[in-house]
């Protein structure tokens, strides 16, 4: 029988979270991802320095003995809400969980401690929509070169190093300067998408390809719902405590008994988020392990299934109840409705993990 998961937080993760929140606090507050969102950078360079070399927060998923801190994807799923919670513009979803568990797969140690110690961005280059196990674009691998178009990728425009997989089943880690980088329009300002362009670029070859994107989209998949938890609980805990100081007819607004029905029915979807999502980093931190390995594929579904939803119900409820302040660009709340909106399609769609998770069950259609 297998053991049921645990989905409290521990004390070294709550002081993780704390630390991390603290860090957001000071160094990336609301109106600078609003500033940033305004430019041709909205990355902060400067903040993932912090989160990835200062805090070694870049390499939680790689164990001690290949340069990194020998985590868990419970420690980065906490990282993630936070980074959820200040919208960060920062790649750690990129680098730090997709990138990273396809070089765990592969088993390049000399690459992957580099992206553990924060010093080097890298860049799955495979479009951020894709689901766990969906057929994926290759490049074309001629005479040891690598050619060809991939769209849709995140955080590539700052990436130093990209993995592409190319038509000969390899994952080629190919140096950024040697692609052609092309921002495309992203409705999130905060995670912007690019093409990636490779006309006779050298790649070194790191790993199989199939192996190595399944893994890393099931971990992107996974997490993701901890950073929709955070998203979320950002938007329900900010319109709490808006509607408890703006008044109407003298009173508290948040004293209407229509609102308090609409927040509670939302409380209850963000607690219900949180455990599908504490249990879906739960089970791929004992997968990894070699524990329940089976029943990762179903938490990560489940988890998705549902996070898609709560997320942007929460951002969409978050705009309407602040009121004509939620309309404007100055306040940041659209930024949270658009990284929910976002994220409902990145990794596959609530739809496609339904629809995973019915045949993962053997629950068919009638």
């Amino acid at each position: 029988m297998s053991t049921p998961p645990d989905l409290l937080y521990t004390e070294e993760e709550e002081a993780l979270r704390s630390a991390v929140r603290d860090l957001l606090t000071d160094h990336c507050p609301a109106a600078e991802v609003l500033a940033r969102a305004e430019t041709d950078t909205p990355h902060d360079l400067a903040l993932w320095r912090r989160l990835a070399g200062t805090m070694g927060l870049a390499g939680l998923l790689v164990p001690e003995d290949r340069g990194g801190a020998g985590a868990s994807h419970r420690e980065a799923a906490v990282v993630l809400e936070e980074l959820g919670r200040a919208v960060a513009p920062v790649p750690y979803l990129s680098s730090a969980v997709v990138a990273t568990e396809a070089l765990l797969a592969c088993g390049d140690d000399e690459l992957l401690g580099r992206l553990a110690s924060g010093r080097t961005i890298g860049v799955l280059a495979v479009g951020l929509h894709l689901a766990p196990g969906a057929p994926f674009p290759r490049v074309r691998r001629m005479d040891g070169t690598l050619h060809g178009e991939l769209t849709g990728i995140a955080d590539a425009t700052v990436a130093d190093v990209l993995l592409v997989p190319a038509d000969d089943g390899g994952l080629y880690a190919v140096e950024a300067a040697e692609a052609t980088v092309t921002g495309q329009v992203s409705l999130d300002l905060t995670r912007p998408v690019a093409t990636v362009g490779l006309d006779g670029a050298p790649g070194r070859r790191v790993g199989a390809a199939g192996p190595a994107v399944r893994r890393a989209l099931r971990a992107a998949a996974g997490l993701l719902a901890s950073e929709q938890l955070g998203v979320a609980d950002w938007a329900l805990t900010e319109t709490v405590r808006y509607l408890k100081e703006r008044k109407q007819f003298n009173r508290p607004v948040g004293g209407f008994q229509a609102l308090k029905h609409r927040l509670a029915r939302l409380w209850l979807e963000v607690v219900s988020l949180r455990a599908a999502a504490r249990s879906a980093a739960d089970a791929l931190a004992r997968g990894r392990d070699g524990e329940n390995g089976p029943d990762v594929d179903v938490a990560v579904a489940v988890a998705q299934a549902y996070a898609a939803p709560v997320a942007v119900h929460a951002a969409e409820e978050a705009l309407q109840l602040h009121g004509g302040i939620g309309m404007t660009w100055e306040h940041p709340v659209h930024l949270y409705l658009k990284r929910a909106k976002a994220d409902s399609i990145a990794y596959g769609t609530a739809g496609a993990h339904h629809q995973a998770l019915a045949g993962l069950v053997d629950l068919q259609a009638p």
